[in-house]
């Protein structure tokens, strides 16, 4: 089989590299790990038998993540909504309606983000040697402190370019001198070192916790004991969060998909991307956007029936406009308020913010609250659902002027610039449990890290 020819497309300002290989009878985009570049990979002899055996059965997609390989390398630190976007525009250009999603480790995020956003392009997914969380937490005493991270990091910037990792990423080639070789060069064509350092920080702070209850289609999901780099209760909690999935453990003690004996996993995917099962489509992942006009009473007394009624006609107007500007969908008008939905969390926080300023060009003020949750969908008029509960609960939580977003917002949203204040734990009136919010701050302050 030829190397296939690399093709580009945009997404949004950003051009991407892709190949297409094969004539199967599904699609299936492979999201690899970390860092790659998609020529490269075809030089090394068991990544090609690979990626030939993949599309020996299936019409393969592959592409380079924004910020690596052969696509645009200055974009930014990338979050985690505009990587699933990415995909999205991958598999426009190359006229694919609806794949198989393989996510080998790092690429495991964006591959739940995108089947639990776009439900109806997604026949099913394909998770290898994936950790849902990266970072050390309270509730995570599996992820990685933050010393021993920054030391990782400190480590890659300074011997970039050296096969120091390939004794991790794939023990049974640490030592072989070709093999040490060609890994080596794969990462100087994949990235640099300030590139690969920034990538290493976005993946160490993602959390795709709560987007696994909402992927609906099948999922199929590997994991190798012998993987130092993933540990065995991480690939175990995706098994169990994911609805309808299935955890299969295989030889070997590579974390590289493309090192050991890949006869065994390719079967199972072979036997999985053949299985005619799919997944429901009501119900999806959606950052819901809640706003109210505050001392709107007051305001309609004061300015009487007919001029509230312009003022509120104005509003209406700049919210339906936002909604649209942001490729949301709104729900429905609430009166003094609105409520919309976005395929993800930084559209639905720039929507805010835009119509903080409308409102108050109007002499309004707004607050606002938004989530990112499962929803029921139903058709295209209405969505309903625990996740529009909780977005309203807490917009009521929510005090003059202020956005208002839930810890899970912030998760997904890793490596943003959006700034955000930690509020504490609260309760919500009706939604079971303590959730921990945050306070949208000032647009010119670059985000904390957490500690």
């Amino acid at each position: 089989m030829q190397r296939p020819k690399t093709r580009f497309t945009k997404a949004g300002d950003v051009w991407l590299a892709y190949q297409v290989v094969g004539e199967g009878p599904v699609d299936l985009v492979y999201a690899s790990g970390w860092l790659h570049n998609i020529d490269i990979i075809w030089e090394h002899s068991a990544y090609r038998r690979l990626l030939e055996t993949l599309a020996s059965f299936s019409r393969l997609i592959l592409f380079d993540k924004r910020g690596t390989g052969l696509s645009d390398r200055e974009t930014g630190a990338p979050t985690l909504e505009e990587r699933a976007e990415d995909i999205r525009a991958v598999m426009d250009a190359a006229g694919s309606q609806r794949a198989t999603i393989l996510g080998h480790s790092e690429g495991g995020h964006v591959t739940a983000m995108f089947a639990a956003c776009y439900p109806e392009r997604v026949r099913s997914i394909i998770l290898l040697d994936c950790r849902p969380c990266n970072a050390w937490k309270p509730d995570w005493p599996t992820g990685m402190r933050r010393a021993e991270f920054e030391a990782f990091a400190t480590h890659l910037v300074e011997n970039w370019g050296k096969p120091d990792h390939l004794g991790e990423q794939a023990p049974s080639l640490a030592g072989i001198p070709e093999e040490e070789e060609w890994y080596a060069r794969m990462l100087i064509h994949a990235a640099s070192p300030s590139s690969a350092a920034a990538y290493a920080k976005i993946w160490y702070e993602l959390d795709v916790r709560a987007v696994l209850p909402s992927i609906a289609c099948p999922a199929l999901i590997f994991r190798r004991p012998g993987d130092r780099t993933t540990p065995a209760e991480q690939t175990r909690y995706l098994a169990e969060h994911i609805p309808d999935s299935r955890l299969i453990e295989i030889g070997g003690a590579d974390h590289a998909i493309w090192a050991g004996d890949q006869d065994e996993c390719l079967g199972w995917i072979r036997d999985f991307i053949d299985d005619e099962r799919t997944g429901g489509e009501d119900r999806v992942l959606l950052s819901v956007l809640m706003s109210d006009i505050v001392g709107s009473t007051e305001i309609a007394a004061r300015l009487g029936d007919a001029a509230w009624r312009d003022k509120l006609a104005a509003h209406d107007a700049a919210a339906a406009l936002a909604v649209r500007h942001h490729a949301g969908h709104l729900v429905k008008s609430t009166g003094d308020g609105f409520m919309a939905t976005f395929a993800g969390p930084s559209r639905a926080i720039a929507c805010a913010r835009d119509m903080h300023a409308e409102a108050a060009r109007l002499g309004l003020t707004l607050r606002a609250g938004a989530h990112t949750g499962e929803c029921l969908r139903h058709g295209q008029a209405d969505v309903t659902g625990l996740g529009v509960v909780i977005a309203a609960r807490i917009m009521e939580a929510a005090g003059a002027g202020e956005t208002l977003i839930s810890s899970t917002m912030c998760d997904l949203m890793a490596g943003s610039r959006l700034a955000f204040d930690d509020i504490g734990i609260r309760d919500l009136k009706g939604v079971p449990g303590q959730w921990r919010l945050a306070r949208l701050g000032d647009p010119d302050r670059a985000a904390t890290d957490p500690e």
